[in-house]
């Protein structure tokens, strides 16, 4: 039993006693497979267990393949990060900012700069999420409760663009939205729709033949069940949030809307991992994955990005990228880069190495300030 089983059996493990019913783990590095299993249920009432074919929700790990995609066409000149965005969205043309001043009083403004491509990949374009901490907050939410059932994603852009800036572009990093614009760039960009754009360029090419925006009837038995986890660690189902999946549904999320599997999103990491390219297929040029790799953010839009799980990385173009290791106590190499979805998944990913780490699991909240470092340091520990 190697050293790399030895460590990451028990921990895994323990996750499943503590958390998620089920989780699989993938670790491939230069082509070799280091580790590869599985560990408890898809779904506890049937007692089905996790399966190399079990398919998941992935939520923001899409984001890491919306960026790619939209890399892809920077690579063919069809634009510049450094565009202003309303040259090809003119939706986005004059935007507007709210504005508050010391007394908590709400103006609107024009907004001191457009918003360029690149604030779309880095998060500082003032696009946020639906909550309630801010009026561009509030609105988001309240047009995210219908986009599900009646929007495709160059309708959402546009209705996205309407709501006034949470704050300058370029000035603040901010978790949102900007990925599901960027799916809609792509769109423009390609004549196609984004579903579509993904199979064609990346998913026929590299063969993730489960991964999709929909689930197919034929794959139904293999979604994973997704759980609530209590304070107390019951768990129970959760299937409020399975609409986008459901044939028929023209919401395909660039910032969260994929489902795939385990094998699936590994052949992507492993491109990644490797220059770009995977098995003859090359999505990307070496150079373009070490522009998504640096770190975009200066040192005061770093202050914003400040997840504890994120201790000494930055933010690249569209990707956490590791910086100072001794500040997050992490014994990863600098430059390692990737993402992790809602309800768990996760993946590493590290050019220096050529390792590619994959982990799926489908819980809420997803214990990933726990869970994710803890991998992370066992898997660099075991490598020779």
């Amino acid at each position: 039993m190697d050293r790399m089983q030895r460590r990451l059996t028990p921990l895994l493990n323990s996750i499943v006693e503590k958390g998620p019913p089920g989780c699989a783990l993938t670790v491939v590095r230069r082509g070799e497979v280091l580790f590869q299993d599985n560990f408890g249920y898809a779904d506890l009432n049937a007692k089905k267990k996790i399966g190399a074919d079990t398919i998941y929700r992935i939520y923001s790990m899409t984001k890491v393949i919306t960026c790619t995609a939209a890399l892809m066409l920077y690579e063919q000149g069809r634009y510049l990060l450094n565009d202003p965005l309303e040259e090809y969205l003119p939706e986005f043309k004059n935007p507007q900012v709210y504005r508050y001043n010391e007394y908590g009083e709400r103006t609107v403004s024009p907004a001191s700069r457009s918003v360029l491509v690149k604030d779309l990949f880095t998060m500082t374009s003032g696009l946020t999420y639906g909550g309630t901490g801010t009026e561009t907050e509030r609105q988001t939410l309240a047009l995210m409760k219908n986009a599900v059932a009646t929007m495709n994603m160059r309708e959402l852009s546009k209705q996205l663009a309407a709501i006034p800036l949470a704050f300058d572009p370029g000035t603040h990093w901010k978790y949102g939205t900007s990925h599901d614009v960027l799916a809609a760039l792509i769109e423009v960009l390609s004549g196609t729709t984004f579903g579509a754009y993904l199979q064609k360029e990346i998913f026929d090419p590299l063969g993730m033949n489960d991964t999709s925006f929909r689930i197919a009837d034929d794959k139904r038995d293999r979604l994973c069940a997704m759980y609530d986890i209590a304070d107390d660690g019951t768990l129970t189902v959760n299937d409020r949030m399975d609409a986008p999946y459901q044939p028929g549904c023209g919401y395909e999320s660039g910032g969260g809307g994929l489902l795939s599997t385990i094998e699936d999103y590994s052949r992507f990491a492993q491109a990644l991992s490797r220059g770009g390219e995977w098995n003859g297929v090359r999505l990307l040029g070496p150079k373009t994955i070490q522009l998504m790799r640096t770190n975009h953010l200066d040192p005061q839009l770093r202050k914003d990005f400040d997840w504890s799980q994120m201790s000494g990385y930055g933010y690249g173009l569209g990707v956490r990228v590791l910086m100072d290791p001794a500040t997050g106590g992490n014994n990863g190499t600098i430059g390692e880069f990737g993402w992790a979805g809602l309800a768990g998944s996760w993946t590493l990913i590290d050019p220096h190495e050529e390792l590619s780490v994959v982990y799926m699991q489908q819980m809420l909240p997803s214990h990933e300030p726990y869970i994710h470092p803890r991998l992370r340091a066992a898997i660099y520990g075991a490598l020779d």
